[in-house]
């Protein structure tokens, strides 16, 4: 079963603005693309905390809208923690709903 990317470049600043646009222009592209397939990841630039409520909300309600297909959301604009966590995805069948806020430079060793 193949994973279908929806990749969202750039949203508005404003959580609020983000949300709405999210769901007002991208959220249509992500029922299509699930219409084709069982498994969709959703990557998103990174944004401040005041966004982690709605990204989280939007992988929650799209994977129960959909189940049992599968969809989570990625935020990062690292390609290598964004390929890591699409091949994590793609051979873990029982995540569905996650929001996945990644950090690529790790968040360092914890004994220093």
């Amino acid at each position: 079963m193949s994973q279908a990317v929806l990749r969202i470049d750039a949203l508005p600043d404003s959580a609020l603005d983000a949300a709405a646009t999210f769901h007002g222009e991208w959220r249509g592209r992500a029922q299509s693309l699930l219409d084709q397939g069982d498994v969709l990841a959703v990557v998103l630039p990174p944004a401040p905390y005041d966004h982690a409520d709605w990204r989280r909300a939007a992988a929650r309600d799209l994977a129960r809208a959909v189940a049992p297909k599968r969809v989570n959301v990625i935020a990062s604009d690292d390609e290598r923690a964004i390929t890591a966590a699409l091949a994590y995805l793609t051979a873990a069948p029982g995540v569905t709903g996650q929001y996945l806020p990644l950090d690529g430079h790790g968040a360092g060793d914890p004994l220093d």
